[in-house]
């Protein structure tokens, strides 16, 4: 079993195990965070996941995890590793069940103090609009064939169809459409799963939230962004309902034996992967990205409709109630890209489970308005706490792939975290702190409650000790909206 003292202290931010732990062990395993994230990544068992994942073939760097490091299936929650493209594997357990899951922040004028009366109405409005709940059904009806464009383009259908502006495709992570996605490789069950959902929350830690900004620590940068001291931004957690998560378990029971027949060695069941050049590697990447492309629309559509909320409840009493996006990132992912190794680009596919691309100033992924300052990098707290905007840099394309934390991290399983709690309680607790809250269930409080997750200042305070990203703005709750 491994031990904190068989890791070396490269900084006080980031933490080596070296390859020789462990003759299996194919590139050393690295934890970024502070003393007291370290000693907390023993509590379950993502070290031992983490070494597990330095294991599979082709991996290059290292393995990595961030702060917001917790137990996942297959990879830890916050993990990042690379594959070589041309020798390393695909492994849905990499991704996750929720793929493409992630956070999309939209800036307003409204300053709080003139709306503040406004909230319990905003809070019931957007509640309505945006439906929520496990199996919840969303806002928009598709037919077999619209489910398979959206599948195919992602956010570029909700453009297409009225739901999104220019602006929010070009801010959103890859534009809102991962290439490579073929709507006939997604199982017939995910469809039937997906095609009622578009445009809803869903349950568990996903959530609609309006916040106000209330520490701005890059003012240029900020600004840049849209957000500014005392005005409301609103914050969208959600990823691809049913369907992603049907598409990760059929293809996790498709590959059960595509170690066996490829010679891929795997420490763990959870992480059975396939060649990333396979037709059934290619054909998982395919599956996910339409997986993905599903999650944009929904972000998207759930944007559109929290714009008509604030229209529905605003107007004529504030002169500017338009929500402007900032930008959407994916946290569950497996994204082709360029990155150098050993000083040579190099074409890999990076898993991201759990993590946010973090991409520098001059990427030219990025859209022109974040050429100069990065990309916005959107790490939401737990329920209750702040949340804050970061923005990417150079270091973290040298250190971790581009890749920074995505949010607090658990602390305690669902499960536990309801025998501690009461959904009563926290939502009494939420009161008192002046937060408006709407939620389908007690249970759903007590299980995404705050003392089940890490504080994420410390969290944030790791990535931006280790170099990987920069603190632009927090922001704290006033309404929440839950499943």
């Amino acid at each position: 079993m491994v031990q904190k003292q068989d890791f070396k202290a490269l900084s006080a931010y980031v933490y080596e195990l070296p390859a020789t732990y462990d003759p299996r062990m194919r590139v050393p395993a690295r934890i970024y965070g502070n003393k007291r994230v370290f000693d907390m990544a023993f509590g379950d068992r993502s070290v031992e996941q983490l070494i597990n994942v330095a294991m599979l073939p082709g991996i290059v760097q290292y393995a990595m995890a961030m702060p917001d490091m917790h137990q996942g299936y297959g990879f830890p929650i916050g993990g990042v590793a690379a594959f070589r493209y041309d020798q390393g594997i695909v492994s849905p357990g990499g991704v996750g069940y929720d793929i493409n899951c992630g956070v999309r922040m939209l800036a307003s004028e409204i300053d709080y103090e003139e709306v503040v009366d406004d909230l319990d109405d905003l809070a019931t409005v957007l509640y309505q609009n945006c439906p929520s709940g496990v199996g919840g059904k969303g806002a928009v009806s598709l037919t077999h064939k619209d489910l398979d464009k959206v599948l195919e383009r992602g956010a570029e259908w909700a453009l297409a169809n009225g739901y999104a502006r220019r602006d929010d495709v070009e801010r959103t992570e890859s534009g809102g459409c991962l290439p490579g996605a073929q709507a006939e490789v997604v199982p017939d069950r995910a469809k039937e799963r997906g095609r009622p959902q578009l445009g809803s929350l869903g349950s568990g830690n996903h959530f609609l939230e309006i916040d106000v900004v209330d520490e701005v620590y890059d003012v240029a940068v900020a600004e840049s962004f849209g957000l500014a001291k005392g005005k409301l931004v609103v914050q969208i957690h959600c990823g691809s309902r049913g369907l992603g998560h049907e598409v990760c378990a059929q293809y996790l029971r498709q590959l059960q034996d595509a170690p066996r027949r490829y010679g891929i060695e795997i420490p763990d069941r959870e992480l059975v992967a396939a060649p990333i050049d396979s037709p059934e590697g290619q054909s998982y990447m395919a599956a996910m990205a339409a997986a993905a492309n599903y999650a944009f629309a929904n972000r998207q559509i759930l944007a559109h409709f929290a714009r008509l909320s604030f229209e529905q409840v605003l107007a004529g009493k504030v002169p500017d109630w338009d929500l402007r996006m900032i930008y959407d990132v994916t946290h569950n992912i497996a994204k082709v890209e360029t990155h150098k190794v050993k000083g040579q680009d190099t074409k890999v596919v990076v898993h991201r489970k759990g993590a946010t691309r973090a991409f520098p100033p001059g990427h030219a992924s990025l859209p022109p308005v974040y050429q100069k300052t990065g990309q916005p990098v959107l790490v939401p707290g737990s329920m209750g706490t702040a949340s804050y905007v970061l923005v990417g840099t150079e270091h973290a394309m040298e250190e971790t792939f581009g890749s920074s934390c995505h949010g607090a991290g658990r602390t305690m399983s669902r499960r536990q975290a309801t025998r501690s709690v009461r959904g009563e309680e926290v939502r009494s607790e939420l009161h008192k702190k002046g937060i408006v809250i709407r939620s389908g269930s007690m249970r759903g409080l007590a299980e995404e409650a705050p003392l089940a997750y890490k504080d994420v200042s410390m969290v944030v305070d790791s990535v931006v000790g280790a170099g990987i990203a920069k603190k632009v703005a927090r922001v704290i709750p006033v309404a929440v909206i839950k499943g």
